[in-house]
């Protein structure tokens, strides 16, 4: 049958019989082929819309009894055909060779350890041990190591002195070669004794020599030194100068050896120095001479019980109280009634009451305070009325000090404050004052400041009086 001769329809029918006998070769065909090829084909295709090189991880389980284990390094290395790739390893395919490239992870040790111990290997761990023998013995060795440290530090640091500092010895021999003498206080003070003592000595030597002495006791070793070699007994002569320049810097040397060293102390008590101290008080002296006086006797007194009995005894209070009423003497009225108080206190500190309570105290200087007639002394002679009286001193320091003498003297004196009516006048007079500059200081931002505190001692003397 010819071609020409086909109907239609049967041409037709031919046509799709063709169709579908080339599309079943077709689909045939694709089902044959490799895979990767197409894989790698479309890999290519996309690789404008990618990085030059993509990176993947790809955990390959390949024979190692059939093929060669790769060992891998931390540099990307190329992986030739036939290799295999430990597990977890990181791989990437170089998409301008075309060639795989394998590396380690990051802590790639660790996780194979840990995979190993899963799969029941052992894990490569040092397996040495130590004793305690051994561990002993290493300490001891660190300890003697730091103890030869120890040493070649302090024999620098003794190197070191030694290049900074010379010999007393090597110092003297230079010295005696320049007629230079090296002398300690305690030469120092027996040479200032001799040309203060030397008859030969002009009167600005012996001024000098005292004022240099004083320097001195103020330490303590130094003033029982003075002691030890008669030093001190000959400066307590000198109170007996007619010089008052002598008596003085005597005295000015002698308060600062009195000061706080009781056997110093119970020495001048029975060298007669306290007696000498309150004829020269009592007498007519320079002012500067008596402020110095003062002060010894001050130092003397203080915490020095039996002192204290003694100036009783010898009119002490008697010899004061003239002081203060003498006229153009407000400096010494002020140092008389701090005097005063310091004693008081110390009194009222040691009283029988709280004695018991001290246990730093010895019972006989305990008694020694409890024969201190002082409270009843003051109270005799006046004091109750000369102190109210000083009020009248100017000076805010000066009012600071009678201030807190009225209060310490409060409970012997409550009656005399209480009908002197000049007091009640003072104090009155002095509140409305304080009040003023207390409220002046407040406005200053001072909240706790000096003049108030004096208001709130004249405000607490007022309502005892009451």
């Amino acid at each position: 049958m010819t071609p020409q001769s086909l109907s239609p329809s049967r041409m037709t029918t031919l046509g799709m019989l063709l169709g579908l006998l080339v599309a079943f070769c077709f689909t045939f065909c694709l089902g044959h082929q490799n895979p990767n090829e197409f894989a790698l084909t479309n890999l290519e295709k996309s690789s404008t819309k990618e990085p030059e090189k993509k990176e993947t991880i790809v955990e390959e389980e390949m024979d190692t009894e059939v093929l060669e284990v790769f060992q891998p390094t931390h540099e990307w290395q190329a992986l030739q055909p036939g290799q295999a790739v430990p597990a977890g390893s990181h791989v990437r395919l170089n998409l301008q060779t075309g060639a795989r490239e394998v590396k380690l992870q990051h802590e790639d040790k660790l996780q194979n350890n840990l995979k190993g111990l899963k799969k029941g290997k052992r894990l490569d761990i040092n397996t040495n041990t130590y004793t305690s023998q051994d561990l002993k013995s290493a300490l001891a060795k660190f300890k003697e190591g730091a103890r030869r440290e120890s040493a070649k530090e302090d024999e620098a640091r003794k190197a070191e002195v030694k290049r900074l500092f010379r010999p007393i010895e090597e110092l003297k021999k230079e010295f005696n070669e320049l007629n230079v003498v090296i002398e300690t206080d305690m030469q120092i003070m027996v040479r200032l004794i001799n040309k203060f003592n030397s008859s030969s000595s002009s009167l600005e030597e012996k001024i000098a020599a005292l004022f240099d002495l004083e320097y001195y006791v103020h330490q303590m070793d130094n003033a029982q030194d003075l002691l030890s070699f008669g030093g001190l007994q000959v400066v307590i002569n000198g109170l007996n100068s007619t010089e008052p320049l002598v008596k003085e810097y005597a005295a000015f040397v002698l308060g600062a050896a009195f000061s706080s060293n009781p056997k110093v102390q119970v020495e001048a008590i029975e060298g007669g120095a306290l007696q000498k101290l309150l004829v020269i008080l009592a007498t007519e002296q320079p002012l500067t001479a008596k402020k110095k006086v003062l002060f010894a006797l001050c130092s003397l007194l203080r915490h020095f019980p039996y002192a204290q009995q003694q100036f009783l005894k010898l009119g002490g209070l008697q010899v004061l109280k003239g002081l203060v009423q003498e006229k153009s003497t407000e400096v010494l009225a002020v140092r008389v009634i701090t005097l005063l108080y310091d004693l008081v206190t110390e009194k009222q500190m040691f009283a029988e009451e709280e004695a018991e309570l001290t246990q730093d105290v010895s019972p006989e200087k305990l008694q020694q305070y409890r024969q201190v007639h002082l409270l009843p002394g003051l109270r005799e002679q006046g004091w109750c009325e000369i102190t109210a009286h000083l009020l009248a001193l100017p000076e805010h320091d000066a009012r600071e000090k009678v201030l807190q003498t009225l209060g310490a003297l409060l409970a012997t004196c409550r009656d005399h404050y209480r009908q002197d009516p000049q007091l009640s006048r003072t104090l009155a007079s002095l509140q409305a004052e304080y009040q003023a500059l207390a409220t002046l200081e407040l406005q200053e931002g001072e909240d706790k400041g000096y003049l108030r505190e004096l208001l709130g001692s004249i405000d607490n003397l007022l309502r005892e009086l009451r």
